[in-house]
Formats: C-alpha cells, sequence, structure tokens
C-alpha cells in the first residue's frame, strides 16, 4: 500500500506529462506482448529440428508426405517450405519463385509493429524531457512570485517535481528498448531460418531429381 501511495503521488507531482507517458509505455508493452505470443508460438519453429523431419520424407520420396507435416504447423518456415514442396516435380526457377513469393508475404507479418516500439522509447525520451522543461518554466515562474525566504525552498521542490518525468520517461524507455531488442532479436531468427531452409530445400529437391535421374 505504502509504495502505491508513493507511486500515485509520484505521478500526480509531476504533472500532464507523467500521464501522458505512461499511456506511451501500456500503448508499447500491449504491442509488446502481441508480438511476443505471435513471434513464440505462432511463427517461430525449431527450425533444425523440422528441417531433419522434412528431409526425411524427402529422401523417402514421400513428397506428400511432408507437405502434410508442413500443412500441420502454422509457423512461418513450414508455410514457406510449403510452398516450394508443392512444386518439388518442377524446375529450380519455380521452386525458388514459390518460395520467394511465400517468404515476402510471411516476413512482414513477422517484422510488422516491431518499428512502433522504437517510436515509443523516443517519445517517452522526448515527452520526460518536455515535461522536465515545462516543470523548470513553473519553478521559476514560482519563485519569482515567491517571498524571498521561501525561494530557495520553492526552486527544490519545483526542480524535484520537475525531474519526475524524466524518471519516468527514462523508465520507460530503457524498458521499451530492452523489450524491443529482445523481440527483434526473435524476428531476426526466424526470418533467418526462413532464408538457410528455403536454400536447404532447394538443394535437397534438386540433388534428388539428379540422382533420380
Amino acid at each position: 500500500m505504502e509504495y502505491l501511495q508513493w507511486f500515485a503521488t509520484f505521478i500526480s507531482s509531476g504533472g500532464v506529462f507523467m500521464y501522458v507517458i505512461l499511456a506511451v509505455w501500456a500503448f508499447a508493452i500491449a504491442i509488446a506482448f502481441e508480438r511476443f505470443k505471435k513471434l513464440s508460438y505462432t511463427y517461430d519453429v525449431d527450425g533444425p529440428s523440422f528441417m531433419n523431419e522434412l528431409q526425411r520424407y524427402i529422401l523417402s520420396n514421400d513428397i506428400q508426405g511432408a507437405i502434410r507435416v508442413c500443412s500441420g504447423s502454422v509457423a512461418a518456415l513450414p508455410k514457406v517450405l510449403k510452398s516450394g514442396l508443392k512444386r518439388a516435380n518442377q524446375n529450380p526457377e519455380q521452386v525458388q519463385n514459390a518460395i520467394d513469393a511465400t517468404a515476402l508475404e510471411m516476413i512482414p507479418k513477422i517484422e510488422i509493429r516491431l518499428n512502433y516500439l522504437q517510436l515509443a522509447s523516443n517519445l517517452s525520451t522526448l515527452f520526460g524531457l518536455l515535461g522536465t522543461i515545462q516543470g523548470l518554466i513553473q519553478s521559476f515562474a514560482a519563485v519569482a512570485a515567491a517571498d524571498p525566504a521561501q525561494k530557495a525552498e520553492v526552486l527544490a521542490k519545483g526542480i524535484a517535481v520537475a525531474m519526475n518525468t524524466t524518471a519516468l520517461g527514462l523508465f520507460s524507455a530503457i524498458t521499451i528498448m530492452m523489450i524491443h531488442a529482445f523481440l527483434a532479436s526473435k524476428a531476426e531468427k526466424i526470418v533467418s531460418e526462413i532464408d538457410e531452409f528455403s536454400v536447404k530445400l532447394i538443394d535437397l529437391l534438386g540433388t534428388k531429381k539428379t540422382i533420380e535421374d
């Protein structure tokens, strides 16, 4: 309870920009939760294990079985590889075109809204500075009208209040930057696996076709 009371006093004493920063921070956290869910549980898959399973089907000449494995997942990598497997009997250029088309469709879905986190981080910092400037202006205005004996006390109190927005703005920006770095690394891992295993699939299909010929 004491912590909640302190936090409420901390927010209310910082002025209107404290609520703006909180709104920006809440917006970023909402995006982060949505992106974490998508990147961790929807689009991600254990790429090496998944590719090893596909390889067994392909080398056994069971392309339909490999397609069924891809159809059983909603992750990005299986969707991309599935488009290539559907053209397994065609030439490598056509397989590549199918993979590229699906990858171009999936990659924006993986990276969508991550740039909003960068924007929210910058806004938090800027609103914190803006709130500090506003607080200092109000402090100096109050000092000008204050009794000479109380000027030092009024100024110190006003500056302390002005620093609240800087503190909250920096806290918000730092947490959002950390979250963005984590989510960006998750997205990069998924995209990298799409690139890596797409090439391996094309090579595997080409090798298999050469052996059959």
